[in-house]
C-alpha cells in the first residue's frame, strides 16, 4: 500500500482537474451518468440496509461500496469535479479557463441527475410492483426522506435554510477529502481503505449531497412522498449544490493547494542560523 506524499497528491489534482476540462462532451456525460447512477444506487443500498436492520450506522457503514465502485472505474460525480477544476485554472494551466471549467460542470451536472434519475425509476418500479402497488417499506421511507429534507428546511425558514447550507458545505469536505484520499495510494486497497473513512462520516451525519439528492427527491416523490419537483429544487437541490461548491473548494481543494502544491518559504533550521561574531 504505497503511500503518495501530500505534495505529490496535490500535483496530481491539478493534473485532474486539467483533463476534466478538456475531456471529450461525450466521454464527460458517460462518466458522469454512470457515477450518478452508482451511486444512486448504494444510496437505495444503504436506505434498504437501514430498513431491514433498524440501525442507520450499518447502512453507513455500507453507503461507501458505490463511492468506491464508481471512483475505481474513472467515473465522475460534481462534487468531485467542483474540487478538483478550478485548481486547474488557479494553478494558470494553459487553455484553462472559466469557460471550460462551467461547461464540465454543466455536463457532469446533467449526466449525473440524468444517472440518478433512471436508478430512481428503476427502483421505484421494483418497490411498487411496477407501479401496480403501494410502496413497500422502503419506498414509504425514502419518500418520508424527501418530506423532512425539502419542507422540514423550508418550514424553520432563514435558519433551516441555513442548516442546509452548512450540511452541503460539510458533505462535500468529507466527499472531496474521499476523491483526494485515493491518490493517497498506489494500490486498490489502499484507495479503498483512504475513501471509506470521510464517506462513512458523511453519509452516517446526513449531510447534503447534490448528487445522492438528485435519486433520493425524485425517486421520493415517485413513491408519494408530500412535496413538489419546486420543493426539490427550491428547499433543497440548488442550496445543496451551492453548499457543495463551497465545501470542496474551499475545505479541500484550497487548503490542499496552498500548503502543498504551493510551499511558502521555510523558516532556516537553528543550525543553519548564522550567528555575528560578538564585537
Amino acid at each position: 500500500m504505497a503511500y503518495v506524499t501530500p505534495a505529490e497528491f496535490a500535483a496530481k489534482m491539478v493534473e485532474a482537474g486539467e483533463a476534466k476540462i478538456f475531456m471529450s462532451t461525450k466521454d464527460t456525460l458517460i462518466r458522469a451518468y454512470m457515477a450518478g447512477a452508482i451511486l444512486a444506487l448504494a444510496a437505495a443500498f444503504a436506505i434498504t440496509v437501514t430498513v431491514n436492520t433498524g440501525n442507520p450506522l450499518i447502512g453507513a457503514l455500507l453507503f461507501p461500496v458505490g463511492f468506491c465502485m464508481l471512483y475505481l472505474m474513472g467515473f465522475d460525480l460534481l462534487t468531485g469535479v467542483f474540487t478538483l477544476v478550478p485548481l486547474a485554472l488557479i494553478a494558470k494551466r494553459p487553455g484553462c479557463d472559466m469557460k471550460g471549467m462551467l461547461r464540465n460542470w454543466g455536463l457532469v451536472f446533467v449526466g449525473n441527475f440524468a444517472g440518478a434519475m433512471t436508478t430512481a425509476v428503476f427502483m421505484t418500479i421494483i418497490v411498487t410492483m411496477g407501479f401496480t402497488e403501494e410502496p413497500n417499506a422502503i419506498g414509504v421511507k425514502i419518500g418520508h426522506i424527501g418530506e423532512g429534507r425539502t419542507l422540514g428546511y423550508a418550514a424553520a425558514g432563514a435558519g433551516g435554510m441555513l442548516t442546509l447550507f452548512v450540511r452541503a458545505v460539510m458533505c462535500n469536505w468529507m466527499v472531496s477529502t474521499g476523491v483526494v484520499a485515493a491518490m493517497m495510494s498506489t494500490s486498490v486497497s489502499g484507495k479503498i481503505m483512504a475513501m471509506w473513512m470521510p464517506i462513512l462520516v458523511f453519509f452516517y451525519l446526513g449531510f447534503e449531497h447534490s448528487i445522492v439528492n438528485m435519486f433520493l427527491f425524485p425517486s421520493g416523490i415517485m413513491m408519494g412522498g408530500q412535496f413538489t419537483w419546486a420543493d426539490y429544487f427550491l428547499y433543497n437541490e440548488i442550496p445543496t449544490v451551492i453548499g457543495n461548491l463551497v465545501g470542496g473548494l474551499t475545505f479541500v481543494g484550497g487548503m490542499i493547494y496552498s500548503t502543498h502544491y504551493k510551499t511558502s518559504p521555510s523558516r532556516p533550521q537553528p543550525s543553519a542560523v548564522v550567528k555575528m561574531p560578538a564585537e
